[in-house]
């Protein structure tokens, strides 16, 4: 029998060197959500401090914090007024740097949310931009004449719902914003926004941050003709209303690769460790440009497909090798189950499925980034109308888009504030805390955390689940198989993604390592591989 259809593995820059972050896992961090210190009810840089021996204990390489600069916190915190600073909520400069070196000293790395797309509306750039036409920042944002019939210039909508464009009375010119209004975009067409950006970039790596998440990388440039989006074929009711255009010319546009490259260009300057990544929601073949030309864009465009996949065998089967098969070569490839725009994989397959999601994203090939709680099976909590925090949701209001359900604070232990805070928390705690929570989870051998833990233990000793080659298993039905393997090591990974039990043809003898169901291990098996519904299995293959 021929075991693999297909092997992948991309070369490792400077040949057999790798760098940290090939071989690490990231945690996102939602700030506002993890630990409070001072208990006003939100997360802080003092709570992360607070829990960083967790982290390590759990086995993370690299935290990535959502945005903690100053703002008014219209979108909590992706609109900035001041890329420089911390935002009182969350601390000071003296309390980040602290967060640096206790991290660092526990061997784990630091990624910052950078907002480079759009600033707050009170951003000092936008308070001088829209005070006069003239201003010499006015330059700074995107700024139009009314359209022939007086409205907006053209059609674009904002990710929140309703037009991209506010008017400003003062000025007699609509602003553009791709998000809320109290987000402008700004106009990275104007070289002195660039390097004003770069050097805020610089500002953050002197003080010795290991790298960026940069957010809605595909928007920075905009077309220069401001022509109109050509509304979306496949638009129907309930879906989000900015979906009723296809973003073609707002979003993702040729010249945006030339800044992503400088971007790169900015962390070298502070050696090849540093790390830079996207968001990007884009289709694989636009996804994978972002690398950029010869390997000079994002090193890591963040691939969400697992986040958006129909949850079955074959379909996911082809979603990664159809993803393989778009990386450039030498792209070194990453997934992601979870953010905090998205609802809880828990939510969207149950948490029986989690378990075989996690060893799925803990062994395929590339750089894995978990979502903060996803460890220890959280889920999306609902929220009553009054205790509703999130913006797209108060402005699109009962369609289900809100995303305050997966922001939820951090469940620490089983009592009613969860060991999150002392005072109110600002989003409502799980009902299920009481079971669901790090200190119960810690100690059971059965829990989600316990698998996580181990996942991050075996990645961490084996050369073939984190720099290996990928190749798939022959497999049918609910199965999922593949083998990741190096010269020395073959490890094969088995998911059942349905409720039935299956089996799998072996394509060899292989002996249990880790099973999902806690049955089996150290077992040696030869010729058929029986799995009990939703269970995963990682098994190392004899010779």
């Amino acid at each position: 029998m021929d075991e693999s259809r297909q092997a992948h593995q991309a070369p490792k820059p400077g040949g057999e060197k790798t760098v940290w972050w090939q071989r690490g896992v990231i945690y996102q961090i939602y700030p506002r959500s993890f630990q409070d210190s001072n208990g006003d009810g939100v997360g802080d840089l003092r709570g992360i401090v607070d829990r960083l021996d967790y982290l390590a204990w759990l086995g993370i390489d690299a935290i990535w914090i959502s945005p903690i600069f100053s703002s008014p916190m219209a979108d909590f915190g992706y609109d900035i007024s001041d890329y420089r600073n911390i935002d009182p909520r969350f601390g000071t400069l003296e309390d980040f740097d602290r967060l640096l070196i206790e991290a660092h000293r526990r061997g784990m790395r630091v990624l910052l949310d950078l907002v480079p797309n759009h600033t707050s509306d009170r951003h000092p750039w936008f308070l001088e931009a829209r005070s006069s036409r003239d201003n010499p920042m006015r330059d700074f944002y995107i700024w139009r004449d009314p359209g022939p019939d007086g409205g907006p210039p053209n059609n674009w909508q904002s990710e929140f719902g309703g037009d991209a464009w506010e008017w400003d009375e003062r000025t007699g010119q609509y602003y553009y914003h791709a998000f809320l209004k109290e987000q402008p975009d700004l106009n990275w067409r104007n070289p002195r926004v660039r390097n004003e950006m770069y050097d805020v970039l610089r500002f953050w790596l002197n003080r010795g941050v290991d790298g960026f998440r940069v957010d809605v990388m595909w928007h920075l440039i905009k077309d220069a003709e401001f022509r109109d989006n050509p509304p979306n074929p496949d638009w129907t009711d309930g879906m989000p209303p900015h979906k009723r255009v296809l973003p073609i010319y707002s979003c993702d546009q040729p010249e945006v690769h030339e800044v992503v490259s400088e971007m790169r260009a900015v962390l070298e300057e502070y050696g090849d460790d540093r790390l830079l990544i996207g968001e990007i929601y884009l289709p694989l073949a636009r996804l994978v440009a972002y690398y950029g030309r010869d390997l000079r864009g994002a090193h890591l465009p963040f691939n969400f497909h697992l986040i958006q996949a129909q949850w079955d065998a074959r379909h996911i089967e082809r979603q990664i090798l159809e993803y393989e098969a778009a990386l450039p070569e030498g792209g070194w490839p990453n997934w992601v189950l979870g953010n905090h725009d998205k609802p809880r994989i828990a939510a969207r397959v149950g948490r029986e499925q989690a378990r075989v999601a996690a060893v799925m994203l803990l062994t395929l090939r590339g750089t894995p980034t978990i979502y903060y709680g996803d460890e220890i099976a959280m889920t999306d909590v609902s929220i009553p109308p009054e205790q509703v925090q999130d913006p797209f949701e108060l402005r699109v209001p009962g369609q289900g888009f809100g995303r305050d359900p997966q922001r939820t604070p951090l469940q620490w232990d089983g009592s009613a504030k969860a060991g999150f805070t002392t005072g109110s928390p600002w989003l409502p705690i799980a009902p299920d805390v009481a079971e669901y929570n790090v200190e119960a989870e810690r100690s059971d051998p059965s829990s989600m955390l316990t698998l996580y833990r181990r996942l991050l233990a075996l990645r961490r000793k084996s050369k073939a689940l984190t720099i290996g080659r990928y190749a798939t298993v022959e497999a049918a039905g609910s199965l999922l198989a593949y083998l990741r393997e190096t010269e020395e090591e073959r490890l094969l990974v088995v998911l059942n993604l349905g409720p039935e039990p299956a089996d799998l043809v072996l394509p060899g003898p292989c002996r249990i390592v880790l099973s999902t169901a806690g049955e089996g291990e150290e077992e040696r098996i030869e010729g058929t591989l029986r799995l009990k519904g939703n269970e995963a299995v990682l098994a190392e293959m004899a010779g």
